[in-house]
Formats: C-alpha cells, sequence, structure tokens
C-alpha cells in the first residue's frame, strides 16, 4: 500500500502518528511532506536554525523507518498568505506523483497553516472518477489541536491505531526535535505524549494509541 502524509511544520506528522507512520513504514511505501520551511516565522533570517530543523526532521524520519522525506519550502505560519491555488498545486502534485491509498493530513485546528493544508489536501483528494486515493484521515499534532476551541474545530476521534509496540520509536523520533521540545507538562515533552498515548489506549482499549479522525473512506468492491 501507499500511503503519503502531509504535514505543515517538522515535528507535526511525530506528534500526531508518529507510532502510526513506523507502523506503516514496516510493511508500505511511505512519503511524508512537510510544505513549509519550518522557522522562518519563529526565527526570521536565521539560516542555521532553519538547516538544523531540516536536519531534525530527517533523522526523526529516519528513526521511524521513512526514507522517502521531502521538505518544501512555503513559508511557515503564514500558508494562509499562499494562493490556495498555488498550495493544491503543492499537494496535488505529490498525490498524483505518489498515486497513494492513504493520505494524512493535520486536524484543521487552531493553526492556520493546518486549516490550510487541510483544504488543500481536501481538494487533491476529492472523490473524482480516477482518484487512486481510497482514504482520508486527520491526526492530531499536541499543542495545537488539544489548543483549539471547541466553537472553531474541536476533534473528535472515529479512528485509533494501536501503537504499543512503536511508542518507544516515536518518543525517540521526537527526541531529535531538540529546538521543539519543552519540559513537562507542556504538551511537546515525552511524558506528556506518553500520557497523550496512554489516554487513547483506555479508550481503544490498548496500552497506547493515536487518534484520528477519517474523513472518508472508499471500500473497494
Amino acid at each position: 500500500m501507499k500511503v503519503l502524509v502531509f504535514a505543515a511544520h517538522p515535528d507535526d506528522e511525530v506528534l500526531g502518528m508518529g507510532g502510526t507512520l513506523c507502523l506503516h513504514a514496516a510493511k508500505d511505501e511511505v512519503r511524508v511532506v512537510c510544505v513549509t520551511d519550518g522557522s522562518s516565522s519563529q526565527y526570521p533570517g536565521d539560516a542555521a536554525v532553519r538547516e538544523r530543523k531540516n536536519d531534525e526532521a530527517k533523522r526523526a524520519a529516519a528513526v521511524l523507518g521513512v526514507e522517502d522525506y521531502v521538505h518544501l519550502d512555503l513559508p511557515d505560519m503564514r500558508l494562509d498568505t499562499v494562493a490556495h491555488v498555488e498550495l493544491n498545486a503543492v499537494v496535488e502534485e505529490h498525490v498524483r506523483e505518489l498515486a497513494p491509498e492513504v493520505v494524512y493530513t493535520a486536524q484543521p485546528d487552531v493553526n492556520a497553516d493546518h486549516r490550510a493544508l487541510f483544504e488543500s489536501v481536501a481538494v487533491a483528494t476529492r472523490p473524482a472518477p480516477g482518484q487512486p486515493v481510497r482514504g482520508v484521515l486527520t491526526y492530531a499534532p499536541t499543542s495545537s489541536t488539544e489548543w483549539t476551541p471547541a466553537a472553531t474545530n474541536w476533534f473528535v476521534p472515529n479512528w485509533f491505531v494501536d501503537v504499543t509496540a512503536t511508542i518507544e520509536r516515536k518518543l525517540e523520533a521526537f527526541a531529535c526535535f531538540e529546538t521543539e521540545r519543552r519540559d513537562y507538562p507542556h504538551p511537546r515533552s515525552e511524558r506528556a505524549l506518553r500520557a497523550h498515548a496512554e489516554f487513547y489506549g483506555a479508550s481503544a482499549g490498548c496500552e497506547y494509541a493515536e487518534p484520528f479522525v477519517l474523513v472518508r473512506n472508499v471500500q473497494r468492491g
């Protein structure tokens, strides 16, 4: 199976679905596409930080077993300034090239980049004749999705993946992000990530789980 994962920022996919991504990488053809440079808003003009974050993301992908990692350079925290049709074209290019059966993207939450990317993924994966994508799911990057006001776009998962076998790999991958790690009780901490997986594991009847929203699934006849 071919799996395509979109991230707005380096670490989105590790925070939200690192354990699931590791499971896919062990048996499927996987590509991860991070669409923004990941640093130009936080660290404007600092090429060294940008390169460091890119290196962190590649190392994290390698820990999870992902070999096909693509890091683009659209403006971090400013995807809403990119014309919708231009972002659509970026997403559509990878959908067309890989022809995945399953696509993941971040939940359209309080982060405007996540919302803009979700809208373009929705366009690129619309179920027109000949569309290879059968399943579309959103994942929940911690320190973003859980901070979203209920009136905006509340995350109500209806799909869970048992990541008991890969939770340690997820935590190892996140440890690569030295620029993004924070002390507990911040959500971007090892303890918080483990607690998050424990909570959803208890919700799904296993030790550790990652939650998703199944946007669409087309069952093969």
